[in-house]
């Protein structure tokens, strides 16, 4: 059973999400919170698989919440998806940064909520396609970080291939497809270099790729 927290200030946006996640058979809504004190006071209290948290929120937002969340070794299973009302906007990278798991947009269609939560889960967390590309178009021209360049030399090139396939958005399964390996293949590569670049989630390694200069537009 997937344990899910829901944060939002809005609790019309709350209850539409419960209701959405309540008809699953394999998702339980374990708590609901209206701001970032909540959101991690909560997470404390239910330990969930994952939390859907709203980006801007008044007191504490969603950002630092995430950040609180991400830096508490006892919460280490929490995968913290964002929710915006937008494909990408000014919060959006600093909230990778912190810890995000993945983000989706308020507006997106039942199925690729109940889709998300569920990838989450399992820690494939990540941005959907169409958020990785305008992320990368954004980003990736700065300026490659000196520290981060270097790292990209702990890799080997298979797992140089996994992690910029993964920050360009494609799945575990797309990527043992695209590079025509094995699904327990492709994750092995992924794990590994997660462990070597010290990447708390998938995401984090999104962030490496293009602060890294891994990923080029």
């Amino acid at each position: 059973m997937i344990r899910v927290l829901l944060v939002d200030d809005q609790a019309l946006i709350r209850a539409g999400f419960r209701a959405l996640l309540a008809a699953e058979d394999d998702i339980v809504v374990v708590a609901e919170g209206a701001d970032g004190e909540q959101a991690v006071a909560l997470a404390r209290e239910h330990l969930p698989d994952v939390m859907l948290v709203d980006i801007q929120m008044p007191g504490v937002d969603g950002i630092e919440a995430t950040r609180r969340i991400a830096g508490d070794p006892a919460l280490d299973g929490v995968h913290v998806v964002m929710l915006t009302n937008y494909g990408l906007d000014e919060y959006v990278y600093s909230a990778l940064r912190a810890g995000a798991a993945g983000f989706m947009v308020k507006d997106t269609e039942p199925a690729d909520l109940l889709y998300g939560v569920r990838v989450a889960a399992r820690g494939d967390a990540l941005l959907s396609p169409a958020i990785t590309r305008r992320l990368i178009g954004e980003y990736v021209a700065r300026p490659p970080r000196g520290p981060l360049h270097g790292a990209v030399n702990s890799l080997t090139n298979r797992e140089r291939e996994v992690v910029a396939l993964a920050a360009r958005g494609l799945s575990n399964d797309e990527i043992a497809e695209r590079m025509v390996i094995s699904l327990a293949t492709a994750k092995t590569h992924i794990s590994r270099a997660m462990t070597k670049l010290r990447a708390r989630d998938r995401a984090q390694l999104v962030v490496f790729a293009y602060e890294s200069g891994l990923v080029t537009v």
